[in-house]
């Protein structure tokens, strides 16, 4: 407020009452419209900051739109990422769910090969186990059929007087044996002899083999001179070069070669 009492009483001291009182109002009126021109430049100033406010508020609303845009395509992003990593997992247990069914068919597979194979171990054991049944019989039907014929040959052949003629398991002294085919002993001059003989229905080289061994251990168990004869039906040209390079001591006899050279009556007339 004014205090226009005060400023009366101040030019009242140097001016009359009447220039006192009309210098008083002029001077009232003179600071009335000062505080009235400031109020106006401060409502302006406050216009103008009000003004620039706005503008910032739009700013920050226009940036917090941009943000609440770059928000909303994140989250669509992330909401995307989601249903991506969704089917992924998916396929994931769609592939462990196909490689455990993989799995479990090789399991499977793996079993039935055991057993098939199992069974075809037992199967060829079996076919072994005839064959080799097959293989003695046809060995036993070859000596049953050349035995006769032996003491001729024996006579014709060696110069060996035979004095007995089998089909022997020749046992070691350490209890192991040999099952020889014929085991022909006779004497030639004043001395004892073997004739040994192998018989297969066509002999293959480890026949050839293991009977070459058996003659050794015979040699060395009996210290008497063996004459050894392998026999079959037939012979493949690589057995036979096999044993006239490997072992040219033992004969190689078909068959059909006893009953065309030899004398199955023989025994009966001796």
């Amino acid at each position: 407020m004014i205090d226009t009492h005060k400023i009366y009483n101040a030019l009242k001291a140097n001016f009359s009452a009447e220039q006192a009182e009309a210098l008083t109002n002029i001077i009232s009126e003179t600071i009335l419209d000062f505080d009235r021109l400031v109020t106006k430049q401060e409502l302006g100033e406050l216009k103008e900051a009000i003004k620039e406010l706005s503008e910032a508020q739009r700013r920050t609303e226009e940036r917090l739109n941009a943000l609440a845009e770059a928000q909303r395509r994140t989250e669509e992003r992330v909401n995307e990422l989601a249903e991506a990593q969704r089917r992924t997992e998916e396929r994931l247990n769609e592939l462990a769910e196909a490689q455990r069914r993989t799995e479990e068919r090789l399991d499977k597979l793996a079993h039935e090969m055991t057993e098939m194979r199992r069974e075809f171990y037992a199967e060829i054991k079996d076919i072994r186990q005839q064959l080799g049944g097959l293989s003695m019989a046809v060995g036993y039907g070859i000596e049953d059929r050349i035995m006769p014929y032996f003491y001729d040959l024996a006579e014709k052949d060696y110069g060996i007087t035979l004095k007995s003629l089998d089909r022997r398991n020749y046992i070691y002294p350490d209890g192991r044996y040999d099952e020889v085919n014929i085991y022909a002993e006779g004497v030639k001059g004043d001395r004892v002899c073997l004739i040994i003989a192998e018989c297969k229905a066509q002999p293959g080289k480890k026949d050839v083999d293991r009977f070459s061994d058996m003659l050794s251990r015979l040699r060395a168990a009996t210290g008497l001179e063996v004459y050894p004869i392998l026999i079959g039906y037939v012979f493949s040209p690589e057995v036979e070069m096999y044993v006239q390079t490997q072992y040219p001591e033992i004969r190689l006899m078909k068959t059909f070669e006893f009953e065309l050279s030899y004398d199955a009556r023989k025994k009966r007339r001796a």
